[in-house]
């Protein structure tokens, strides 16, 4: 049964993209990113009109992806090792340096819905670097969030997102995040990959 309403980000992963050709991409195994508090994507690209013979004759389409934010309660230090490079010294404290580039990685969710939990995969996403941000307790302690903010483009295979459907096999569903979901093409996941 097809559901009516989602609700409630729920199993955030991300995975780093290893390989992205023109037939292939490979990811690392899926890690998970607790403490999701919301994510806003807004869709990047535009529809262009070709105008001939006096009208609208063609519509081009331009998907460019999506931009826009994730709220982690905490973004942990797997993510901020794996993807902004972030590295430990001889002490465990964590540096952060100008020369690095971050990494690429697919980004997995699910949305709760009313009949079945509805799971997403946007496959070729970049952050920035997070703003370092708090405030004082006043007459009682609100919780602080750190917000990632998400550029996502198509890969060269040309996929940009996926997500499970009304008749997706019971099979892929339920694997969702064991692995990141490629279509149609050659797709490869390394497991036991953390870098």
């Amino acid at each position: 049964m097809a559901n009516k309403v989602k609700f409630d980000l729920c199993d955030v992963y991300y995975a780093l993209l290893e390989k992205n050709t023109e037939t292939t991409a490979e990811y690392a195994t899926p890690v998970r990113l607790p403490g999701a508090v919301s994510l806003s994507l807004d869709p990047e690209g535009e529809q262009e009109p070709f105008f001939a013979d006096g009208i609208e004759y063609y519509i081009l389409s331009n998907n460019m992806g999506y931009t826009g934010d994730l709220e982690l309660a905490l973004i942990p230090e797997s993510f901020r090792t794996d993807v902004l490079k972030e590295t430990n010294d001889n002490n465990q404290v964590l540096i952060e340096r100008d020369d690095v580039e971050f990494a690429r990685f697919a980004l997995l969710f699910r949305f709760d819905g009313d009949k079945k939990q509805i799971r997403h995969v946007i496959y070729n996403c970049t952050v920035s670097r997070p703003k370092i941000e708090s405030k004082t307790n006043e007459e009682s302690k609100e919780v602080q969030t750190e917000t990632l903010n998400i550029t996502a483009r198509p890969l060269r295979m040309g996929l940009v997102k996926a997500k499970t459907g009304n008749g997706t096999a019971p099979n892929t569903y339920d694997n969702w995040f064991k692995s990141v979901y490629v279509s149609g093409k050659s797709t490869t996941q390394k497991t036991g990959v953390n870098l």
